[in-house]
């Protein structure tokens, strides 16, 4: 197994939800990642690829994704999964949309998981209808949660119900009452990332969780304003959607941090990615940044550095059929590192202590917008969850 020259393959983000019998497991939209490196320990070119490719790769030479992991911890989007001891997934993500999932597929492995949440004493004598199903909801989380860790090396990062994004309290409240639950079932706290949307209050909850010791990964992160807030809250995990922005970008304008970006010829997602890391690592902030929603070969590289690179399966799959020769190896350049971040140069602006009302002055659109519509989406999920759950109860036997 290959290992990060800066971080370990234990420390990969992934989720994922499954389709079909027995062990096959299948992506769902945006919500499977994986670690690449570890499912791929000897790469060698598919059938399609030409022979001149596989000769030289059974010659020993190495392949663009060899190359480029050895900068970030690659993690591909989308992939389907037919043999989960040849793929094995290094960490997880247990969320509403996997919950989902599993609901849609009774023959699932993580069935029983739902189904034994649904039987809970605790949850079923609830005569309040909406606290019973957000009793369900946790227990099923946690439930699938505790399943996952029994099955990955890596940290299990478990959603916070996205309707909490604007309550410092209730994001903390619901974190605790999650780790009550996985203790409950003997999954240590450093097993495990609380996922929180990058609103003010949410960076606040994952301030106050980290000072507890408690791990955090801040999602829906669009503005450099967000990202330095979640690095100065001591975030784990900061999570910048970088084809959404670009998305948001080509059909937008009157962003201002957009159009400084495209001024200076430069693209606006891949411009904050850098941002993002030059400012965590000059600064010493203890945050690993992922890079999600990365779409092509090109972005990629540009990004090579970053600590964790969430591309699609088409991506991954041409930078593994790719032959390199010991030569080529070396033009590949990481882009991000410690050493360029030290010789970046933030205004004072950039360098204030944020807090909410510089956090809301320094949002533009963008980031509104798109912060607004993840929430939407997670808070849609939730709710088709619960309202799954209000169907399904109660269970036989109950």
């Amino acid at each position: 197994m290959s290992i990060s020259l800066r971080c370990p393959p234990s420390q990969a983000l992934s989720s994922f939800s499954f389709q079909g019998r027995n062990s096959r497991l299948m992506s769902t939209a945006s919500d499977v990642h994986f670690n690449f490196r570890s499912s791929f320990p000897h790469i060698r070119a598919s059938s399609s690829s030409s022979s001149s490719s596989s000769s030289s790769l059974d010659a020993g030479l190495s392949t663009e994704l060899d190359a480029v992991s050895s900068f970030s911890e690659i993690v591909p989007d989308t992939v389907v999964f037919d043999d989960f001891e040849r793929f094995p997934p290094t960490a997880a993500t247990v969320s509403s949309s996997l919950l989902l999932g599993i609901c849609s597929l009774p023959d699932t492995i993580f069935r029983n998981a739902v189904d034994m949440a649904l039987a809970d004493s605790s949850c079923c004598k609830l005569e309040n209808s909406e606290l019973r199903l957000s009793c369900f909801f946790n227990k099923a989380l946690v439930n699938v949660g505790g399943d996952l860790a029994k099955m990955v090396p890596g940290r299990v990062s478990t959603e916070v119900d996205a309707r909490l994004a604007y309550d410092t309290h209730g994001i903390i409240r619901k974190v605790h009452d999650l780790l009550k639950l996985y203790s409950e079932i003997d999954v240590p706290p450093e097993r495990l990332l609380f996922k929180i949307p990058s609103t003010w209050q949410g960076i606040e909850a994952s301030r106050l969780l980290e000072s507890e010791g408690i791990q955090t990964h801040l999602t829906f992160v669009y503005s450099f304003a967000q990202a330095a807030a979640a690095a100065q809250a001591g975030a784990s995990v900061i999570q910048i959607f970088v084809g959404r922005l670009r998305d948001w970008a080509r059909n937008h304008s009157g962003d201002p941090e957009i159009d400084d970006a495209l001024k200076r010829g430069e693209d606006p997602a891949l411009s904050l990615v850098s941002k993002a890391y030059n400012y965590i690592h000059k600064y010493g902030h203890k945050s690993k940044l992922m890079a999600a929603a990365v779409r092509n070969k090109q972005d990629l590289f540009s990004l090579l550095g970053v600590d964790y690179i969430i591309a699609p399966l088409k991506v991954l799959q041409s930078l593994k059929e790719s032959a390199i020769s010991p030569d080529e190896k070396y033009s590949f350049v990481r882009r991000l590192s410690p050493q360029s971040a030290a010789m970046y140069n933030f205004t004072e602006e950039e360098l204030t202590k944020w807090d909410q009302l510089s956090l809301a002055s320094a949002m533009g659109p963008a980031s509104v917008e798109l912060l607004a519509a993840g929430l939407d989406g997670y808070v849609n999920q939730a709710r088709r969850v619960e309202d799954l759950f209000e169907k399904m109860w109660p269970p036989p036997n109950v």
